[in-house]
């Protein structure tokens, strides 16, 4: 049986849109039914969010039920801090990459322009030549 998004959320604790979310970023894959709806394989999704603990879900609600909700904002947090560290991580590669490329286009660019400088020369010698031009027999020969 596979479970829609409510019951995604109910089985793992979590909310509607992060499920949600998981889903759109690829992280857990699903279907979408004739209704629209998704529909989510127990297994893909316990892939990626733990389920909730049967006994929790049997337990009646406690009185500390505030208590219990604000140790989930910060578990929430880290989790977003966690994700947002990775994206940092890609980041910063991304950017030394870019760099070491930078760097690479550079050193070409110097190498180009001093072959250029050097070529510049010889074209100008070349064009300067003023040596008395030979005929074509005193070349063949050799007079």
């Amino acid at each position: 049986m596979k479970y829609s998004l409510s019951e995604a959320a109910k089985a793992t604790g979590k909310n509607k849109t992060t499920i949600q979310r998981a889903i759109k970023n690829g992280k857990i894959s699903a279907a979408k039914g004739n209704s629209g709806s998704y529909e989510i394989d127990p297994s893909e999704l316990h892939r990626v969010f733990p389920p909730v603990a049967a006994q929790r879900d049997a337990q009646p609600p406690q009185s500390n039920d505030a208590q219990h909700g604000k140790n989930d904002h910060p578990n929430r947090h880290l989790d977003r801090v966690l994700e947002l560290e990775k994206e940092l991580a890609v980041a910063h590669e991304r950017a030394n990459g870019l760099e070491a490329q930078k760097d690479q286009m550079s050193d070409t660019i110097s190498d180009l322009r001093k072959r250029l400088d050097s070529s510049e020369g010889r074209v100008t010698a070349l064009l300067a030549d003023n040596r008395p031009k030979r005929s074509l027999l005193s070349r063949l020969f050799g007079q």
